[in-house]
């Protein structure tokens, strides 16, 4: 039975088109999804494995067909015939993958605008920048800031569908080597993980204390790289309670790898049980410490503070003598 090309043609498209979107939407590469912005990444994901699954096995398949069907028969040891080109074909194997590219980079563009990274009314002056010591709650920070003392539009800030500073849970992320700290400046507390509540707006203002880090949540799709003596931000909003990893993607040195956290995404009750606590509990260490500063070595003296916020006494005496090296003073 001799089937006509064109009706096999239009099968063979079929087949490819229905697999591609199956697999598309079924390929299970992606942890769980858990804040609003991952839904908009998956998606556009999901778009790329569709497009890049039809293209796979149109191409492979015709490899396929072609070393099958142009196979040379047994016995000859002739050339094959010359063949010039086809210049139509050319121009449509050009034109197709131009197209793609394009409709990915303005699908792109609109996940990544969506989720507040492109304000054009938040620009400001990217001039060079100052580092300078600030003085909060009698503890030394290193901030970054303009001449004009503006807030430099960095990172993926606040999405057009919610309104700035609205309930808004705001978080200082520290990177250091090897470690991350997070101050919330609500409560004053310093703990070396993180906790906030389930469908509430988080604001994370990330810098770096000695050299590049990048702070990853592979759960929440975000990625913000950590850069020292400047500021930039993330913000999102988590959908899901559970315990998810907060990751290091930036080779920041030998034990680049160990530099994990954890997040803790907790039921409102349950995070302002975590609140009382450590409220009570940091209150307790800075009595231990205002008690023992003057009879205690500095091992001795920041093993309290290192133990609450669950890092290394090492880690913290870096952060320390950073804080009091010479050029920052001048600073």
């Amino acid at each position: 039975m001799n089937i006509p090309s064109n009706i096999v043609t239009l099968i063979v498209g079929i087949v490819v088109t229905l697999l591609s979107l199956w697999y598309g939407q079924n390929h299970g590469l992606l942890p769980v999804a858990a804040s609003s912005e991952a839904v908009q990444i998956d998606e556009l994901f999901n778009f790329m494995m569709t497009v890049s699954t039809g293209l796979f096995l149109l191409i492979e398949g015709i490899l396929i067909y072609s070393v099958i069907k142009f196979r040379r028969p047994k016995g000859d040891t002739t050339d094959g015939s010359p063949i010039e080109g086809n210049v139509p074909l050319e121009i449509l194997w050009t034109a197709i993958p131009t197209v793609i590219v394009l409709i990915l980079a303005i699908y792109s563009f609109e996940v990544y605008n969506a989720m507040g990274g492109l304000d054009p009314m938040a620009a400001h002056d990217m001039g060079p920048h100052t580092v300078a010591r600030a003085e909060s709650n009698s503890k030394e920070n290193l901030i970054a800031f303009d001449p004009d003392r503006k807030q430099v539009a960095l990172g993926l800030g606040v999405s057009p569908e919610t309104k700035e500073g609205e309930n808004q849970l705001v978080i200082n992320v520290n990177g250091i080597q090897y470690a991350w700290i997070f101050t919330y400046p609500e409560s004053g507390i310093v703990s070396g993980d993180m906790h906030i509540p389930v469908g509430r707006p988080v604001k994370l203002n990330i810098t770096a204390g000695d050299v590049l880090h990048a702070f990853w949540l592979p759960e929440f799709r975000l990625k913000q790289d950590a850069v020292p003596g400047r500021e930039v931000q993330l913000t999102f909003t988590p959908n899901r309670v559970g315990q998810y990893p907060i990751i290091c993607a930036e080779l920041c040195g030998a034990y680049h790898g160990g530099m994990k956290s954890q997040l803790y995404v907790q039921t409102e009750e349950e995070y302002q049980q975590w609140l009382q606590q450590n409220t009570l509990a940091q209150s307790d260490v800075e009595s231990t410490l205002a008690a023992n500063a003057a009879s205690s070595s500095d091992s001795e003296f920041l093993a309290p503070l290192a133990a609450e916020i669950g890092v290394e006494a090492d880690t913290i005496a870096q952060l320390h003598a950073l804080h009091h090296h010479p050029l920052n003073a001048e600073l």
